[in-house]
């Protein structure tokens, strides 16, 4: 979870921060990079000198908010149980001014050039580790655990489904570990002889 604070550390930061907030807000077509470079408040130049372009800024934001790193650490055996905890334990507690892991997400699915960012960061910065934790030889199951994850994410925070807003730690964080756990298991039975 992201809050604004005070600036921290370089200016990169403040401009990630900046645009984490205004990606999280709008459309990736309706944030422009003079509104993110005002909110860090250094001039857009700098922003193009960080990042390049709005492209990889937007890509950053996205990483940044995933916090795939995060996720993917401990050990292999306990993934199932640290992913639903964690898909969870998000879940709750987030304010006014917060950014949740799928906002920018969100806002951006409808936007060809972010969709296309949205997936290579994805399949990049998520699905190939996992698969690569999971040690298997495709990204198939990765690929259904993230989209797990993430359906059930929107339902959860954006749709607000009654049945799914139960706290950590309940049958609902239970069933989720069950579901991945049988994802991740499946992988050794559905490989292909060789």
């Amino acid at each position: 979870m992201l809050q604004p604070s005070a600036p921290k550390g370089t200016t990169r930061d403040r401009i990630l921060d900046a645009a984490i907030l205004r990606f999280s807000r709008g459309s990736y077509e309706a944030t422009g990079l003079r509104d993110i470079a005002a909110d860090a408040d250094v001039d857009v130049a700098y922003v193009h000198r960080c990042f390049g372009s709005k492209e990889r800024l937007f890509a950053a934001a996205v990483e940044a908010t995933l916090k795939p790193q995060s996720l993917l650490t401990g050990e292999a055996e306990h993934l199932a149980e640290t992913l639903a905890h964690e898909l969870f334990h998000h879940g709750e507690g987030y304010g006014a001014h917060d950014v949740r892991p799928l906002d920018i997400v969100i806002h951006s699915l409808s936007s060809a050039d972010a969709s296309r960012v949205l997936r290579e960061v994805v399949a990049r910065s998520f699905i190939e580790p996992l698969a690569a934790k999971l040690d298997h030889d495709d990204a198939l199951n990765a690929s259904l655990i993230t989209a797990l994850l993430a359906g059930t994410g929107i339902l959860r925070t954006v749709l607000g489904i009654a049945p799914l807003q139960e706290t950590e730690g309940g049958r609902l964080e239970a069933m989720m570990a069950a579901a991945l756990g049988g994802i991740i298991a499946s992988a050794d039975v559905a490989k292909p002889a060789t």
